[in-house]
């Protein structure tokens, strides 16, 4: 009889990624991993490849969930499609006024980030509503039809609507839709209130925009992927990894696609988390450095930080574009595998942002990649194993790599070797910033956190990432190339509620606030209901964000279960003041108020349980396959012990200097480091 057949995809920048667990009817689990090329604009294509590549046939999963960059690209560049937008009359130029707090605050010649709507496509209809919900003037759809018909002539494909306080009632808006899909049932629309619930005018508007701008991209992509497993044999459809580190079906995210903007990256910070949990590490930082980006996130208490503020290309010169849906807490920078290296007209040496993809990819591929990346670097000091690159795959193409890093050492006026440890030095300190954003930054000591490292490049750097945050301890998961994709296998059913309610926290208001939390799970119990989910099932937790009165922004803190009480409200003052300390350095004998209420519903649909093997002896000798010079940059050059990471096994323990090859990762281990494999194979590296 055959077991069970669980699967996840995770279509990243340069590769697709696939996790298959099969359990076996006698209880035993066979885990089968792959890589393959990700594949634009056809990315369903790379999902088939990598199904191929991994010997899994369709006919065979129980589950599948996968995980997409598609929308983000869609985004980042311009590959979306004519967005015309519907708002309140008066407010046309929301998006163009956007938001006063530019970056580049002394740039007298500073623009703003052009709007994904021209002025001549966003158009108006007289209604008001008050930040109350209250209506102030009725909704007139009469101008309606001919909007409709100057968006068709102007060749629009997705529309947008977002009117003035809709997510205190958004009566309005549903009026407007209806009647829209009316008049033009063909074109693809949506609503504010569809995707979130919090004021804030201009990121609400600007984020129906965007959802506009990618859903029939997103509807078409998720259609051909669904179309083409179901013709393969599979009996069921995807589920969907979403950015708040949950799973939600292909029929709900098709229809509002923004909430996968972040998808890969959240379902492999879900996967840290729960690892951590499983290993008794509840404090984790966590690093994903891919092909393209190196991505990092802070978990706390075994909980993943899920916000509504987040923006993509904004840097220290574009304001960039706010999306308001529940995404994880990370920082993204553009250092990875593929990052090249570059020379400033000052002699000054860069690693990234820009990358050499999979197509050429590095010097080291041997397709006509020319210039140096983080890649060749770790390839030419010995890091990697120039006969066992990309796990035997590919001949590592060493000439190129000596023409693209001998250039960049002319350029700086020092050797080939030099130049390799500059690249893998800067790209290191580029991580450490992005690590010190999620951890010192926020009031937290990378010493009291286990540095967790996954991704192609996460094991190659972690351990001096490590020596220079503090951090003591470090964590590579089995399986840390395609960990995104094993998160997925971690996930829920999950959605996040986040709507805005301004209340003191007076011992008076605890029936009004409760009585708003009631409404909102409501909500999520019949969501969940409609898809044959019944309440037992669904678990729900609550979280509110608070300030201190009049300030500007928030601080989120989670609330303890039951009924809130004057009693329970006065533990939440006492929470947000120690939350609101730790986060900025000080706290405030001001009133504390609520600004809104998040509540988090999920649901299990074929989450995996992991089990834990015995320890066994622990000389690693049987795993040794040899030796080999290995330059650690500021540590000099040593004699390295090489093992094969297919032949380690749970209890093997064994020190540094060391590097750990397996056909999707290699990891350095460095002088004075301990290594140990634990009962669910992952590493566990001491400094």
């Amino acid at each position: 009889m055959p077991g069970t057949l669980r699967v996840a995809t995770d279509v990243g920048g340069t590769f697709t990624d696939l996790v298959a667990f099969e359990i076996h009817p006698d209880g035993t689990t066979t885990i089968r991993t792959a890589k393959s090329d990700t594949t634009p604009p056809d990315y369903e294509q790379g999902v088939l490849d990598v199904l191929d590549k991994g010997g899994i046939d369709p006919v065979r999963i129980d589950f599948l969930a996968h995980g997409t960059t598609v929308v983000i690209n869609a985004l980042t560049e311009r590959k979306g499609v004519r967005v015309g937008l519907i708002t309140t009359e008066g407010f046309r130029d929301t998006l163009e006024i956007a938001r006063g707090n530019r970056p580049d605050f002394f740039n007298l010649f500073y623009e703003k980030p052009k709007p994904f709507v021209p002025r001549y496509l966003r158009r108006e209809l007289p209604e008001r509503m008050t930040y109350r919900g209250e209506v102030m003037r009725e909704l007139d759809l009469s101008p309606l039809a001919d909007i409709v018909a100057t968006f068709k002539a102007a060749g629009v494909e997705a529309v947008a609507i977002s009117f003035l306080h809709s997510y205190a009632n958004p009566a309005h808006e549903e009026a407007a839709l209806a009647e829209l899909r009316r008049l033009w049932p063909e074109v693809p629309a949506v609503a504010a209130h569809q995707i979130t619930r919090e004021w804030r005018e201009y990121e609400r508007t600007n984020t129906a925009v965007l959802s506009a701008y990618v859903q029939p991209i997103a509807e078409r992509y998720l259609r051909r992927l669904g179309e083409a497993l179901q013709a393969r044999g599979l009996k069921g459809q995807p589920y969907i990894m979403q950015s708040n580190c949950g799973v939600d079906s292909l029929a709900a995210t098709a229809r509002i696609p923004i909430t996968m903007v972040e998808s890969g990256p959240a379902s492999g910070f879900w996967g840290a988390a729960e690892l951590g949990r499983m290993i008794g590490e509840p404090n984790i930082l966590a690093l994903d450095i891919g092909g393209t980006t190196a991505k990092c996130s802070l978990i706390e208490n075994g909980q993943v930080r899920i916000m509504t503020d987040y923006w993509i290309e904004r840097d220290r010169r574009s304001a960039g574009y706010p999306i308001m849906v529940p995404v994880v807490d990370l920082v993204e920078i553009g250092n990875g595998g593929g990052s090249i290296a570059w020379v400033d007209d000052f002699g000054k040496l860069h690693v990234g942002p820009h990358s050499a993809g999979a197509q050429p990819g590095p010097a080291a591929y041997g397709r006509g990649g020319t210039s140096a990346t983080t890649t060749d670097a770790n390839l030419w000091l010995g890091r990697i194993n120039r006969d066992y690159f990309c796990g035997g795959s590919v001949t590592a193409d060493m000439e190129a790599v000596e023409r693209a890093l001998s250039e960049v050492g002319a350029r700086l006026g020092v050797t080939t070797d030099e130049a390799a440890r500059g690249i893998i030095r800067i790209a290191n300190n580029n991580m450490v910033n992005a690590l010190k954003l999620v951890s010192l930054n926020r009031g937290h000591d990378p010493r009291d956190f286990t540095l967790l490292a996954f991704g192609g490049g996460g094991a190659m750097h972690a351990v001096e990432l490590a020596a220079d945050l503090g951090v003591k301890k470090i964590v590579v998961p089995f399986g840390a190339p395609v960990f995104s994709a094993w998160g997925m296998m971690m996930s829920d059913l999950r959605r996040d509620y986040f709507v805005t309610r301004l209340s003191g926290l007076t011992p008076e208001a605890a029936p009004g606030i409760e009585a708003a939390f009631a409404e909102v799970e409501m909500r999520a119990r019949d969501q969940f209901a409609g898809e044959g989910i019944g309440k037992d099932a669904v678990r729900l937790r609550r979280h509110g964000k608070f300030r201190y009165q009049n300030q500007e922004h928030t601080v989120e803190v989670p609330l303890l279960d039951g009924v809130l009480t004057p009693e329970a409200l006065q533990r939440i003052v006492d929470d947000f003041h120690a939350a609101y300390e730790r986060e900025y350095t000080y706290r405030l004998s001001a009133p504390v108020e609520m600004v809104g209420l998040h509540v988090v519903a999920t649901a299990e649909v074929g989450k995996l349980a992991m089990k834990e093997e015995p320890l066994g002896p622990k000389d690693a000798s049987a795993a040794v396959k040899g030796r080999r010079p290995v330059d650690y940059a500021l540590e000099g050059i040593h004699e390295a012990t090489i093992y094969d990471g297919d032949r380690l096994r749970p209890g093997m323990t064994f020190g540094g200097p060391a590097i750990i090859e397996d056909a999707g990762t290699t990891v350095v281990i460095h002088p004075g480091n301990t290594v140990r494999m634990d009962g669910f194979r992952n590493l566990h590296i001491s400094i």
